[in-house]
């Protein structure tokens, strides 16, 4: 039998969609600490959904919340040279860095190509026993820009599970420095490591 809340999803989202993001924010199922307002965020990081939480309240939603899943959609060069949540549940990158694509000389870096299997690998990932107990999905970047197109995409596909965006990402935002020391998952003293699991990529060939 299908659960509930995943014939409820397309009527909720409908439902989100047309209250607007900014009241969205505020119908988080999860008791926050620090609540997103969607309105505050750039357009980059707003979502379909409109459902957001920090970094900061993603660690405690996962120890406290088993049905709740954390999905890393950076790179696998970033996960294994930056680090990652060792509360993530998987690795399925959006996009990919590819460094014989034009160079931004003004940004001061390589173009991203998207991910083709980006969809196919999450929704294997759902399909597995390690998703079993999942209905709601935490997606995070570097820092909310990439995780939000990730989670349209995912939306635009039917994918079915609660999606939230984590704003601010593994990384966070940058300060006047240019230094992304401002929030995120590690600035948060949250748990993470350099090292990678076997399997945590399910996309790996």
């Amino acid at each position: 039998m299908i659960p509930f809340h995943r014939l409820a999803l397309p009527a909720l989202v409908a439902l989100t969609l047309a209250m607007g993001p900014q009241l969205a924010s505020a119908e988080s199922a999860f008791a926050v600490e620090h609540p997103v307002v969607a309105a505050d965020l750039s357009k980059s990081k707003q979502t379909a959904p409109g459902l957001y939480i920090t970094a900061a309240d993603a660690g405690r939603v996962l120890a406290d919340h088993p049905n709740v899943a954390l999905i890393d959609v950076r790179t696998p060069s970033e996960t294994m040279l930056i680090g990652h949540p060792t509360l993530a549940a998987a690795n399925i990158p959006s996009k990919f860095v590819d460094p014989e694509l034009a160079f931004d000389p003004k940004k001061g870096v390589y173009k991203m190509v998207d991910n083709p299997n980006f969809v196919t690998e999450a929704k294997a990932w759902l399909a597995s026993d390690a998703a079993s107990n999942v209905d709601t999905l935490l997606i995070m970047c570097r820092s909310g820009s990439r995780s939000a197109a990730a989670i349209d995409k995912l939306v635009k596909a039917g994918v079915d599970v609660t999606l939230y965006n984590v704003v601010d990402g593994f990384e966070g935002d940058k300060n006047e420095a240019g230094v992304r020391a401002v929030n995120g998952w590690r600035n948060a003293g949250l748990p993470w490591t350099y090292k990678v699991r076997d399997g945590f990529w399910p996309g790996q060939k």
